[in-house]
């Protein structure tokens, strides 16, 4: 981060979510929760709740482009996060942006299947990640099936995390978060690899259904950290335990799939209290 800036700005890339849990609004909801500052270029208009996605309007990588090019011209960021790419040309949008503005840290979340199981991804896009923005990214935050599409290869254990992210470090990744949500173990395990070697993170796995945008949630304030100068292995830390906080005290709205609580962090809301 810039001397002269006390705010960690993150440029978050990634479509909107209509119903606030995930996408866009829970990426600026956490970002701000870590105490940073939140921009954004959307990349499509999802019409969504918490029953899943009922339909998508993409946004033309042009405007994407556009988007991303007058925030970095003139408040400039710190990371860049990506979520919900799409389309491949959004991805070489992105991949062409980043290499004209400096090559910024970023923070990739492989978006590719909503909670509902509508794709958000498509098959294309999945490789054009894998050649333009595995090899440009500080970290990349796959869950456990979104890790087993890129490697070709079922991740249901730790040793399968620890081989899915030693893979993806070979195709460029700098570090990778395989975030173990999807698992069924009594206690959930994220795993961090860095080339120096590999950090367990366990929590415990709470019995609700209001989870929709975990995954969002916590790449951004991963990202929202690092922009802020704190050291990788903390920033998961932290971001893990403000997740865990705001799945407790999630508002429990909705018919499906619900919103976290995104200002436990603000509010000092603690479960139990």
């Amino acid at each position: 981060m810039s001397a002269d800036k006390s705010i960690s700005r993150v440029l978050v890339v990634a479509g909107s979510d209509s119903g606030g849990g995930a996408g866009l609004q829970a990426d600026i909801k956490s970002i701000m929760a870590m105490g940073g500052y939140a921009m954004t270029a959307i990349t499509a208009l999802t019409a969504q709740n918490t029953n899943g996605v009922h339909g998508v309007m993409p946004v033309p990588a042009a405007f994407v482009r556009q988007q991303m090019q007058v925030v970095l011209q003139d408040l400039g960021a710190d990371m860049i996060k990506t979520g919900m790419l799409h389309r491949r040309e959004i991805i070489e949008a992105v991949a062409e942006t980043w290499d004209a503005f400096g090559r910024l840290p970023m923070v990739v979340d492989p978006v590719m299947v909503a909670k509902g199981g509508a794709s958000l991804l498509d098959r294309e896009a999945a490789s054009a990640l894998q050649s333009l923005l595995l090899p440009a990214c500080r970290l990349l935050t796959p869950n456990m099936p979104e890790a087993a599409v890129l490697m070709g290869r079922d991740v249901e254990t730790v040793d399968d995390m620890k081989r899915a992210a030693d893979w993806l470090m070979d195709r460029g990744a700098g570090a990778v978060l395989v975030k173990g949500g999807h698992g069924h173990e009594r206690a959930i395990t994220d795993l961090l690899a860095e080339p120096s070697g590999f950090t367990v993170f366990e929590t415990e796995r709470l019995n609700t259904v209001h989870t929709h945008g975990t995954g969002c949630t916590l790449a951004s304030a991963v990202a929202a950290l690092l922009g802020a100068g704190i050291a990788l292995p903390r920033a998961v830390e932290e971001a893990i335990t403000y997740v865990q906080e705001a799945i407790k005290t999630a508002p429990g709205i909705g018919s499906g799939h619900g919103p976290l609580n995104h200002s436990a962090a603000l509010s000092g809301q603690k479960s139990g209290a």
